[in-house]
């Protein structure tokens, strides 16, 4: 396995951790009525991010950016991978792309600004050079 398809995985694993770290405070704060409801904001009055605590909404909106950017790293893995381009350089990026992920949680948790948002471009910009290395020789 590449160290990038590595990392994939590792990746989501870190998913579903951060899933457990969102929904274990979530279904405390809100109870089983809500969480295991149909969730329409109709009914509840509002989505279900904004019903929990400060903190949990964090955790919430830090899954969902994991999830917008693990679409494109699984992109830069399977280019990568598929073109037969790993490369030093695209499994250090590979690796630096999840050191930003883990280290966004905290960050989005504790609202560490602005190094949100720069913990954020680092895991980007990884990602962008490892698709970018794929036209490279």
């Amino acid at each position: 396995m590449t160290p990038e398809l590595t990392v994939l995985a590792l990746a989501g694993l870190l998913q579903g951790l951060q899933f457990v770290l969102m929904s274990v405070p979530a279904n405390i704060e809100l109870g089983p009525k809500v969480t295991t409801s149909p969730r329409d904001p109709q009914r509840l009055g509002q989505p279900l991010e904004q019903m929990v605590s400060v903190k949990t909404g964090r955790l919430f909106r830090a899954l969902n950016n994991h999830f917008e950017a693990l679409i494109l790293f699984t992109i830069a893995v399977v280019v990568v991978t598929l073109g037969d381009k790993s490369t030093g350089l695209s499994a250090a990026c590979a690796w630096v792309y999840l050191a930003a992920r883990v280290l966004y949680i905290p960050a989005y948790y504790f609202g560490w600004r602005p190094w949100r948002s720069y913990i954020w471009l680092v895991g980007f910009l990884a990602t962008m050079v490892m698709i970018a290395s794929s036209f490279v020789a």
